[in-house]
């Protein structure tokens, strides 16, 4: 039987699908995000579009002649407001969608079908030293300082630092043990000296933890077994990072956390 929402359906196919949950979760707000914009809404941000509800959308407007001009509006309006990297994100999980609903025989036609990837942007230069020392100066919680000193300081991506574990620190000799495959990570004084008042009290579990406890379903790996609360998502800790730079910003916007790590001599 075919849904007739476009939030159920979007249920249907992200429990047929084969993702982690961790891509689960992040799929769910996207399509969450594009039941917003389909109905000519601006999606919630922050903290806010994880948790609102999406508004009632017929999963009958995505298959009729107009459904492909109202997807590429949404897409555009999207881009606009998040950048090319963000839509294209975005988009990825709703074609994922759209396909499953074709399989199941719920859509007659695709109406993304037609729409492709925005050119990325130019990368953005790195924070020069001046921005950085202001940077380090800003008055945040030490969740924080820690990481935008791990960044700065190690050169590691930043999805395998919000990935370090607290049973994984060595903070004598200022590195974490690598996995199977990875490079050393190693750091310096900045972080040296942040990170065993970060970790105070702590054996295991994430090493960035979330303001809140978790959500039910989040695996253990990603929950402080001593707090409850669950692992730093990327999403949210760039979010903060912008929120927090806006005042040193001379546009006013904030800057982006990969702008923070040291360049490569």
């Amino acid at each position: 039987m075919t849904p007739v929402e476009f939030a159920v359906a979007a249920e249907h196919y992200l429990t047929g699908a084969r993702l982690a949950e961790g891509s689960r979760r992040v799929y769910r707000i996207a399509l969450h995000t594009w039941a917003w914009l389909l109905v000519g809404r601006t999606p919630p941000a922050g903290a806010e579009r994880r948790r609102a509800a999406p508004p009632v959308l017929p999963l009958a407007l995505l298959d009729g002649p107009d459904a492909p001009r109202r997807v590429a509006e949404a897409f555009a309006t999207r881009a606009g407001a998040v950048g090319a990297r963000t839509a294209n994100r975005e988009l990825s999980a709703l074609r994922a969608a759209l396909r499953w609903w074709c399989e199941q025989g719920w859509l007659a036609a695709d109406p993304a079908d037609g729409l492709r990837p925005l050119p990325a942007a130019r990368p953005e230069p790195a924070l020069t030293d001046a921005q950085v020392r202001a940077v380090l100066a800003l008055r945040v919680p030490l969740r924080e300082k820690v990481l935008w000193h791990l960044v700065r300081e190690t050169g590691a991506p930043i999805e395998r630092l919000l990935a370090l574990d607290v049973d994984r620190l060595d903070p004598a000799d200022r590195q974490a043990r690598p996995g199977a495959g990875e490079r050393p990570l190693r750091w310096r004084g900045g972080t040296a000296r942040l990170l065993p008042l970060l970790i105070a009290g702590r054996s295991a579990g994430p090493l960035f933890l979330t303001d809140r406890r978790a959500p039910a379903g989040t695996p253990d790996g990603d929950r402080c077994p001593l707090t409850g609360r669950a692992r730093l998502s990327y999403r949210r800790a760039a979010e903060l990072f912008t929120a927090a730079t806006a005042p040193l910003d001379p546009a006013g916007r904030g800057w982006t956390l990969h702008r923070l790590a040291e360049p490569h001599r």
